[in-house]
């Protein structure tokens, strides 16, 4: 995705001649040479991969995706998959006729909700991303950031305010920030053949269990092992213009800038205001995809053209 134009078509356009199933030598070859010096850039590089969505609720692209990190461990990579899981937790919380509300997008979390949270998370999803991973022909192991106290986390006590961006007091319950990361853990599966996959669930210094945000988990965790790409799989094409065009690249500036001028709106503020603390915390670029697309992982590493957005501190990175 280094070298894309400024604007892109649409995914589905995007990758348009791979429809036939009849693929002749010298097309094969091509293939390779076109996607060698990507396997070079990233050879026993680290990608974080916050995996969510639509991807996950859809058995076609949630086998592609498994299917993706295996092939990625194979070449030489380091993948690293941070999952979130809010609409398992809400069809879990329903169930059991627990009520449920949100303030500024992050779950109020209650005693009895954290434990639906953390029953949710670190067992019923992870397993399912464990075994989808495993099937393929992969070793992954599922642990959550409590594992080896991967992860620490304070609880959310205040909030920016929508409409005017002042921090207001808020009462969240256990919902955590994250603070500290020990990724001792994850460096020793990830250094052998196994492929970590985890739940953001987190523990407080008093040592509460703590939701949080797998966006802001796979964030910290990205930065902490400054990883060569932080992936954020979302249910959107990337980031769009002002005539609704998806735009492939974007330096720090240029992210701040439509952020300022109104481009970005909404939930994506948040998000592309985390995607500039990450890469300035030494992530060298990081990629919102629509995960909507099958193998948007590979399409994204190993091809010009990529499925998002790219956020660094350049246009073209190396």
């Amino acid at each position: 995705m280094d070298d894309k134009k400024k604007h892109a078509h649409p995914p589905q356009m995007a990758r348009s001649q791979a429809g036939s199933d009849e693929i002749t030598a010298h097309v094969q070859a091509r293939i390779l040479a076109e996607a060698l010096p990507h396997l070079i850039r990233y050879d026993e590089q680290t990608v974080v991969i916050k995996f969510g969505g639509n991807a996950m609720g859809d058995q076609a692209l949630a086998d592609a995706f498994a299917k993706d990190v295996v092939y990625l461990k194979q070449s030489g990579v380091n993948p690293i998959i941070v999952h979130g899981g809010g609409p398992q937790i809400a069809k879990m919380l329903a169930k059991l006729s627990i009520s449920s509300e949100f303030v500024h997008g992050l779950r109020v979390t209650d005693k009895p909700t954290v434990e639906v949270v953390e029953m949710v998370l670190a067992g019923a999803i992870n397993k399912q991303i464990v075994s989808a991973i495993n099937r393929q022909g992969g070793k992954a192991v599922g642990i959550c950031g409590k594992d080896a106290n991967l992860m620490i986390a304070t609880r959310i006590t205040e909030m920016p305010d929508p409409t005017s961006n002042i921090m207001k007091a808020v009462d969240i319950g256990y919902v955590g920030d994250p603070k500290y990361v020990n990724p001792h853990i994850v460096e020793v599966i990830s250094d052998s053949d196994l492929i970590p996959v985890i739940a953001p669930v987190a523990l407080s210094p008093e040592g509460e269990t703590l939701n949080v945000n797998a966006d802001s988990f796979a964030s910290a965790l990205a930065a902490r092992m400054k990883a060569k790409r932080l992936l954020l799989l979302t249910d959107v094409a990337g980031v769009l213009d002002g005539d609704k065009q998806l735009i492939s690249t974007l330096s720090l500036e240029e992210a701040r800038e439509l952020i300022r001028d109104g481009t970005i709106t909404g939930g994506m503020i948040p998000k592309m205001e985390g995607c500039i603390e990450v890469v300035e915390a030494g992530v060298e670029a990081v990629v919102i995809i629509d995960g909507r697309v099958p193998h948007c992982v590979l399409l994204e590493l190993f091809t010009e053209h990529g499925v998002g957005t790219l956020v660094g501190q350049e246009n073209r990175i190396s």
